[in-house]
């Protein structure tokens, strides 16, 4: 099992730079450049760089998952769809800021109504196929929450969605942790299904999680040499979105969504860093908590570079993932 993995997530990592090689030309022939922020000053020069990288990635992920795996798999394939669901969001919201050449596309209550009735579907996927059992963090149990499984999977697809579409504002950063989460939920599933006697599903199923997995990262990877500082391609909502439909579904199908504000805390100081900075702006009437919000760019800020970012925020995960694992060991 761990070879196939291993197989199918170096295949995923080559199709993905094979793809990048010959997608970042045509997006620069078709001027598809991300428009920047005018308040991230520091990040001016990166004005024009072409975005929509998400769309090589995830190709590259599908295409080896389904030549690994194919379509018997019921979890990986509801999986996958959830993720080209919301890639397919992100690539309006990406279109339109290229078209309009702005930095907002879709409006926000245009982006949360896709956003939710994706959530609300996959939450009633959860409920009629008995993926209704959550487990628990650091310790060996779990708890079933029966019909509830519909709003906590709406409100998990939502928060981890936004959170690393927040995450992404640097150069590999939303990329570099999604690696490393993915990564250890892999370790995870493989030591909880050796810690539990009683598993609930199919091995096939677990596997195909698994898989899915890999070939995430070997695809991320892949993109990632474009992306890390000094970032040749972005990957756009096209990519963050896809990555937070990806990962909630692999969590939640496999029923670790309790992990996600574990293993996945610096996607969550991502997006709780900005509702404080806001709430704290409002009720202050002007004053901030940090100098910019997300946390990431007031560290930026402070002096840390994009690469020293992004190994702190992927040590942490490392860190987060590996105190969950221990636990089933």
């Amino acid at each position: 099992m761990v070879k196939i993995l291993l197989i199918s997530a170096i295949c995923a990592l080559i199709l993905s730079v094979l793809s990048g090689l010959i997608a970042l030309p045509l997006l620069k022939k078709l001027k598809a450049g991300q428009p920047i922020l005018q308040y991230v000053k520091s990040h001016q020069e990166k004005n024009g760089t072409p975005t929509m990288g998400g769309l090589f990635f995830v190709f590259s992920a599908v295409t080896i998952y389904f030549i690994f795996c194919g379509a018997k798999a019921r979890l990986g394939l509801v999986a996958v769809s959830i993720g080209l669901a919301y890639m397919i969001v992100g690539f309006l919201d990406d279109f339109i800021k290229i078209k309009y050449k702005k930095n907002e596309g879709l409006k926000p209550y245009q982006k949360i109504i896709f956003q939710f009735s994706i959530a609300i579907i996959s939450g009633l996927f959860c409920y009629k196929n008995a993926l209704t059992v959550l487990f628990i963090p650091f310790i060996k149990e779990s708890v079933d929450v029966g019909v509830y499984i519909i709003p906590v999977s709406a409100l998990i697809f939502l928060a981890i969605t936004n959170s690393v579409n927040l995450t992404d504002g640097l150069d590999g950063l939303a990329g570099s942790v999604s690696v490393t989460y993915l990564l250890f939920m892999v370790l995870l599933i493989l030591a909880q299904t050796s810690s539990f006697n009683n598993i609930y599903l199919r091995e096939s199923e677990y596997f195909s999680i698994c898989e899915l997995c890999s070939v995430l990262i070997g695809a991320i990877l892949g993109f990632l040499t474009f992306n890390m500082p000094k970032a040749k391609v972005f990957m756009g909502d096209t990519g963050s979105l896809s990555l937070g439909g990806f990962i909630g579904a692999i969590s939640i199908f496999s029923s670790n969504s309790l992990f996600i504000p574990v293993v996945g805390a610096m996607f969550v100081v991502s997006s709780i860093s900005v509702i404080f900075q806001v709430v704290y702006f409002k009720i202050t009437k002007g004053k901030r908590i940090f100098l910019m919000a997300p946390f990431h760019h007031h560290l930026q800020m402070k002096g840390l570079t994009e690469t020293q970012i992004c190994f702190y925020y992927s040590l942490l995960t490392s860190i987060m993932g590996a105190v969950c694992v221990i636990f089933y060991l």
